[in-house]
């Protein structure tokens, strides 16, 4: 699969909400369905639909044991998003910098005008 494509379907799959939030639990550890469905108060059919979501995107591994399906971050395709976001971060950063130069020219207009109330 090649890499525009990998980014594409990691971004329709952190488009949901939901979907974000599970990949948020299984940052911390592996995690079985059933205990993503109780932190989340939803159904195991529905968490596992977004699980399958995921886990095309590749966001997701699935590792079996015996009668358990553990499922575990994948952090591949969260490093291709961060090299992919990683130009538009430089271009706001040095937008935000010259932003911040150009406020920091700029007289402090709520010092003055307390000064011009108080003249008055």
């Amino acid at each position: 699969m090649g890499y525009i494509k990998n980014v594409s379907l990691s971004f329709d799959a952190l488009a949901d909400p939901t979907r974000r939030r599970i990949l948020g639990l299984l940052l911390g550890r592996p995690r079985l369905v059933g205990e993503i469905a109780h932190e989340l108060e939803m159904s195991q059919p529905r968490v596992s639909k977004h699980l399958r979501v995921l886990r095309d995107a590749g966001l997701v591994t699935v590792r079996p044991e015996a009668q358990r399906r553990w499922y575990e971050l994948r952090a591949e395709p969260l490093a291709d998003l961060d090299a992919w976001l990683a130009p538009y971060r430089r271009l706001w950063a040095e937008r935000l910098d010259l932003l911040e130069q150009r406020l920091e020219t700029m007289p402090d207009v709520l010092e003055e005008e307390p000064r011009q109330a108080k003249e008055q």
